[in-house]
């Protein structure tokens, strides 16, 4: 589970200040638009244009109020007995003209901003508005002559939960709609009485910018002809109640930049250059693969520097190391910093902190382009409860589940999502979809999978209701998770998912196909991050060397459950925050035995079954834990420090655990298969001393031995397999370069037929002290 800092509350709900009514006016012209010079106006042409039957007062006082769910009935143009009608929403202007090829015809006020008359027509032509506001005069283009630009089929879909590209048929499209360049506004909000558009095109003031219901889909629309990228908007929404609220787009793809609010109107014009790491990703098997991840704050890996900064460092430094991927924490976007990302308000949209959504994209072009594969946390499991983003969208529970106590997450003050609603499932199923097809993301790391499961998560007894079935699993959240994986599959060939899941669910990395025993079908998941693993051999490296022979289980009974899932090893930033140390120091002795035990059980780490992550700084001893005000401290590497060999040493370390990794097909090919992995002593807790062998897809042998204990062991014996006659050292983490002590076995040991280790031949080594050693055959 991944800790959390206290939520946010928030910057205004607005995040915009209206300006005066004049200027409000100026923007009720939604737009582009010819403006002419102060006090000229345009000419007058009522001839033939005969006043409109008025509202009525009950679609004037809705109208007027935004909550009418048809607005397109009232405005525009209709033929009527008698000619055609146009009637405009242009409060505070003084005049508005119809305007088309050979007709100018000046309409009627009715008061309120309504202007409206019968023009001696049969059809409506292409025409425009003059709409003249005293000092200036705009041409618009009516929004409410066009017809719905979102088609049925994208209706049909989301009514079935099945839109599987949701952003394009949800939120701001710039788009050529019949003969008009403009963006298409779109909103779900099934509850509201109405919705209008509001943003800098209109200073705020949405009175001139209602839009319509499309029937029982709950979704609203209004195409604006003339607005185009970089606009800011909002939506503002009558509530059943009739009172206001103004909320940010949650379909937005850009954002303002934290605390600013509004959403942004985005086309991408990003041209990728990474085909051919996107045509290979998928050629082999993740479990079959080398997988060794460099965790990431993006925002303080080196604080300040944008999307477009980091693609000039970030991919140096990690290949580098020979990390095969970067995992970033999550970077869609968030208010509060302080939650590094894990209270999501743009699901849609990465954090602005750092660039836009094309900056996003080059940074991780570069990364693809450096051979780096790029994945990314991500949260579906809950939501923060700023008042102008998801909660209580449109008046009512929307996201969040209807039911206040399953609506409310027990642990972070936030709201979890109603998993078994059909449009909020295909909300964050095609959300999943979206940053791997749109952003080329390769792999989805999902976040508190837990408490999406289990019904009593942090939950008393009588605080929650159990299922239809009388148990505790949340059977909405379950089913939701095994869509979202089953649709990331088929659609996104080579993306992996990755579960954070904290207890011993059944199937989190079985196929959604397949039954288990509980009689649940598999979660879906690719591989499955292992907690217990983490939470043991911490707790063992953390005690004294002379205690740990009483610990020596916490070590090896990861190995009973190894192939019970398809399993991920981190070291994450969750074990270096909230008073937790960072890795070094979390070990016991003084600084020497420190590193030394650091570098062991990276070693250990690094040979033990199952893909390996390590949270940026600990590759480099950093001693303090990580802020996200600052990052890792890279002064500790400057060659001017006069301890910079002690980090610089482990950093060289971890680099060459990379590259022998990557050429032992021993170390990765069979990580889910038994057969990869052989102890030759699991039990030799007296000398704290752990020794296996894993097996590449051909056999091929390789040995692991972590010595625990702070002494040498000199002339230690291993069995080992008899078909190999001689075997050299290829990694020592003792070795003088990394900081060690420099104890290291001959270039060339010879096995012998002494039996050992229920072994007919074994091996003569030297053990190191605190450290870890692996053998190749010679």
């Amino acid at each position: 589970m991944t800790a959390r800092p206290s939520p946010a509350t928030g910057p205004p709900p607005s995040g915009r200040t209206p300006s005066a009514p004049a200027r409000a006016e100026q923007a009720a012209a939604t737009g582009s638009a010819t403006r002419s010079r102060a006090g000229t106006k345009p000419p007058a042409g009522t001839h033939g244009v005969r006043p409109a039957a008025p509202l009525t007062e009950e679609d004037r006082a809705r109208l007027l109020g935004g909550a009418h769910h048809d607005p397109h009935a009232l405005l525009g143009a209709h033929p009527v007995r008698g000619g055609l009608l146009v009637r405009a929403l242009r409060p505070h202007a003084r005049r508005v003209t119809v305007v088309a090829k050979g007709l100018r015809a000046e309409l009627p006020s009715e008061g309120d901003g309504l202007f409206a008359g019968v023009l001696p027509l049969r059809t409506a032509p292409e025409y425009e508005l003059l709409v003249d506001y005293g000092e200036h005069t705009l041409t618009v283009r009516d929004p409410y002559r066009f017809l719905p630009a979102l088609g049925e089929l994208d209706l049909h879909l989301f009514g079935e939960g099945r839109h599987e590209q949701l952003w394009q048929a949800l939120g701001a499209r710039t788009m050529d709609h019949q003969g008009a360049t403009g963006t298409r506004f779109t909103l779900w909000a099934p509850n509201a009485r109405g919705v209008r558009v509001v943003g800098d095109f209109n200073y705020w003031d949405g009175t001139a910018s209602p839009m319509r219901s499309l029937g029982s889909s709950g979704i609203w629309e209004l195409f604006l002809p003339g607005i185009g990228a970089g606009e800011l908007y909002k939506f503002e929404i009558t509530r059943p109640d009739g009172s206001r609220t103004v909320r940010a787009d949650p379909m937005a793809r850009r954002t303002e930049c934290p605390p600013a609010t509004a959403s942004v109107v985005d086309e991408s014009h990003f041209r990728w250059q990474d085909a051919e790491w996107m045509a290979g990703r998928g050629r082999r098997p993740v479990h079959q693969a080398p997988f060794s991840v460099y965790e990431v704050h993006l925002p303080s890996w080196r604080p300040g520097l944008t999307y477009r900064q980091l693609a000039a460092q970030l991919p140096v430094y990690i290949k580098d190391l020979g990390f095969t991927h970067v995992e970033f924490m999550p970077v869609a976007e968030h208010p509060f910093g302080g939650s590094w990302g894990y209270q999501v308000t743009g699901f849609y949209a990465p954090t602005a902190r750092m660039g836009t959504p094309d900056d996003f994209r080059f940074l991780i072009d570069a990364l693809h382009r450096a051979g780096i594969g790029v994945l990314m946390d991500w949260v579906p499991a809950h939501f923060p409860r700023d008042d102008w983003a998801l909660a209580e969208f449109d008046g009512r529970p929307l996201y969040e589940h209807q039911d206040p106590a399953r609506a409310a997450h027990p642990d972070w003050g936030t709201l979890e999502f109603d998993y078994g609603r059909t449009e909020v499932r295909n909300f964050l199923v095609a959300n999943a979809v979206y940053w791997c097809e749109e952003f080329h993301i390769d792999g989805l790391r999902v976040d508190a999978v837990a408490s999406m499961l289990y019904l009593d998560y942090s939950r008393e007894d009588g605080g929650w209701t159990p299922n239809v079935h009388g148990g505790r699993e949340d059977l909405d959240a379950v089913a939701f998770l095994q869509e979202m994986n089953a649709t990331v599959y088929r659609r996104c060939p080579g993306v992996v998912t990755i579960a954070e899941e904290s207890t011993a669910w059944d199937g989190v990395t079985r196929a959604t196909h397949l039954v288990g025993p509980g009689g649940f079908g598999g979660l879906g998941f690719g591989l499955k991050w292992n907690m217990g693993w983490m939470h043991d051999s911490l707790g063992y490296v953390s005690k004294e060397p002379v205690h740990r022979k009483y610990h020596h289980g916490e070590m090896t009974f990861s190995m009973i459950y190894a192939y019970s899932e398809n399993y991920v090893l981190p070291i994450s930033h969750d074990e270096v925050v909230h008073g937790k140390r960072a890795l070094v120091s979390k070990m016991p002795g003084d600084w020497w035995q420190q590193r030394a035990n650091h570098r062991a059980y990276l070693g250990f780490m690094w040979a033990h079954p199952g893909k390996q992550l390590l949270f940026m700084g600990q590759e480099f001893a950093q001693g303090a834990e990580w802020a996200e005000s600052h990052g890792p401290d890279w002064w500790l590497l400057d060659p001017s420090y006069e301890a910079e060999p002690d980090h610089r040493g482990v950093r060289d370390l971890v680099r060459d655990l990379n590259s022998r990794y990557a050429a032992a097909p021993a170390l990765w090919e069979r990580d889910t298969d038994p057969a990869g992995f052989r102890w030759i002593d699991g039990d030799a807790g007296e000398d704290n001393v752990f020794s296996f062998l894993r097996f590449a897809a051909d056999g091929s042998p390789l040995i692991s031995v972590s010595n625990f204990s702070p002494v040498v062991r000199h002339a230690y014996r291993l069995g080992v397999p008899d078909d190999i006659p001689a075997w050299r050292e290829i990694l020592n983490t003792d070795d003088p370069r990394y900081g060690g002590s420099g104890v290291a076995n001959p270039d060339l040991l010879k096995t012998d037929p002494t039996p050992w280790n229920g072994r007919d031949s074994s091996l003569t080594t030297v053990l190191p002290p605190l450290a870890t050693i692996w053998f190749a055959p010679a």
